[in-house]
């Protein structure tokens, strides 16, 4: 069964973000297609994707590495944030559904529960997930794609940073979907804007992202990634 370039893009973007593929470690077709059990042409197809989102370039003489992110694009992407997130949660609350009030509702209750209990292994994941619920929430296509891709870049941008304010985040998430089935957008906006400014560091300053131990070989045709 052929993998497709989709499959196989998600995870060397999960890779990238997770930081087990460091900023400006080359990407060679080869070796990417032998670490997911894929041909080259998923691979390639896949890298072109990830640099038109801004995760790969291709460098002269290095073929495609992974981006590196200076202070002025990391302040940008926290900028853009923060503009792009209030606007989600007004229009989530504007037209989300009961199927996307039940999913953040159990992800709080979930992200609650771990966040009191100091078990940190997947809040972050957790988080993810909210944020990738709440764009999907304002059932707006190119709103959602915009919301997702600058929420990937900001878990990017925070790899290897310490959790903090875990249960003080999970409260403010549970006040914003509280505001959400209420339908009250400009409460929504108000508040997604304030977590965004309480979430975002005092010194906007990039840190580089923590060179980690590879992953063994990734077989994307069993569906893990």
């Amino acid at each position: 069964m052929r993998i497709s370039a989709h499959t196989v893009c998600t995870a060397i973007r999960d890779d990238i973000v997770s930081g087990v593929l460091p900023p400006g470690s080359r990407l060679a077709e080869e070796q990417l297609a032998q670490r997911y059990g894929v041909s080259r042409v998923p691979v390639r197809e896949a890298l072109r994707t990830l640099e038109s989102e801004g995760f790969v370039v291709s460098r002269r003489h290095a073929g495609a590495c992974v981006a590196e992110l200076d202070d002025r694009e990391a302040a940008d992407l926290l900028d853009i944030r923060a503009l792009l997130e209030p606007l989600g949660a007004a229009r989530a609350a504007q037209r989300r559904t009961e199927a996307h009030l039940k999913v953040l509702r159990g992800l709080v209750r979930l992200g609650r529960q771990r966040a009191s209990q100091g078990q940190e292994g997947d809040l972050r994941s957790l988080a993810d997930w909210f944020h990738e619920t709440m764009a999907q929430a304002t059932c707006s296509p190119g709103l959602t794609a915009l919301l997702v891709q600058i929420r990937r870049k900001i878990t990017w941008l925070y790899t290897g940073e310490p959790l903090g304010r875990a249960v003080a985040s999970w409260q403010e998430r549970g006040a914003l979907v509280d505001a959400v089935a209420r339908g009250d957008a400009e409460r929504a906006r108000a508040l997604a804007a304030a977590h965004v400014e309480r979430s975002t560091p005092a010194r906007r300053q990039f840190r580089p992202l923590p060179v980690r131990n590879p992953k063994p070989v990734v077989n994307t045709g069993r569906g893990q990634i």
